[in-house]
């Protein structure tokens, strides 16, 4: 791909040229294929090394039963005039040239073809697509200012995490006090063990109090974040004559004229919207 582009950089004017004469050969509306093009071998020859002629050479060619040593070999008939030792006619031109011939995607066949058409001093906008964004919820998160802190999922944390922390404790404290009932409805009375129980149950109250009502960990704040809000960059107006002096072949054009139009502006803008208008004596807007 990288090649491709340098290729294309390289040889820019002559395949600029080679699409000017297509243009004549397609139609206004044909913009949906490439384009075959070609260019002279001559403009695409590399220079390369060789070596140069002249000089005092010692070479060792194979032999032959025609030639012997000190033997002038004569210099073969042909060259100029059409004639040579190969049989046919050869081109009184010399040699000829093949064009190299390749095949451009319809991208490429676009940014050449409107590359002319862009504002001469208008600088190379980077970012094509201007793009607003609008805050939207998103959940919530546990990091955040208190303006945007949410009571009520806060309160959820802390009672889940509550009764996470709590649930075996309240078990054993509901064991413990169901002991007690027994034994104090017993007889007879068991006052030390009735004291032990009492004991163990107001620890584990106390150890269920000390249990802080809301943590830090429980906070929630409501997330919001900004998402991608396409704006239109370019509006386009195509205004038609509905009038009786437009016969349909006019109209026509002008639709043709309007596609190619929007085809160009949606190579510049990525969003481009239309606004139809039909006007006679008065303009109105077409939905």
């Amino acid at each position: 791909m990288v090649n491709r582009q340098r290729f294309l950089r390289r040889y820019k004017a002559q395949i600029k040229q080679s699409i000017s004469e297509a243009i004549n050969k397609r139609s206004v509306t044909d913009v949906d294929s490439g384009e075959s093009v070609s260019i002279p071998t001559e403009d695409i020859s590399e220079p390369m090394f060789h070596q140069g002629r002249g000089g005092l050479r010692h070479r060792v060619h194979p032999g032959n039963d025609h030639f012997v040593q000190n033997d002038r070999i004569e210099r073969p008939q042909g060259g100029g005039g059409g004639s040579g030792s190969g049989q046919g006619q050869a081109s009184q031109d010399g040699e000829g040239q093949d064009e190299f011939v390749f095949q451009i995607s319809k991208d490429e066949y676009l940014d050449l073809l409107f590359e002319d058409l862009a504002l001469p001093n208008l600088k190379q906008n980077q970012q094509r697509q201007l793009t607003e964004y609008k805050t939207h919820r998103a959940g919530y998160t546990a990091n955040g200012v208190p303006a945007n802190i949410s009571v009520v999922r806060s309160l959820q944390n802390s009672l889940a995490r509550r009764t996470a922390m709590t649930a075996g404790k309240r078990r054993e404290l509901h064991a413990l006090e169901e002991n007690l009932a027994i034994i104090s409805n017993s007889e007879p009375a068991q006052l030390l063990e009735e004291e032990r129980l009492r004991k163990e149950i107001a620890e584990l109250r106390a150890k269920i109090e000390r249990v802080p009502f809301i943590d830090t960990f429980d906070l929630r704040y409501k997330n919001y974040e900004k998402r991608p809000d396409p704006s239109s960059q370019a509006v386009m107006f195509c205004l038609m004559d509905v009038s009786g002096s437009m016969d349909q072949s006019t109209k026509d054009m002008a639709k043709r004229f309007y596609i190619l139009l929007y085809l160009f502006l949606s190579r510049t803008y990525k969003n481009v919207e239309v606004v139809y208008i039909r006007h006679h004596t008065q303009a109105k807007r077409s939905r």
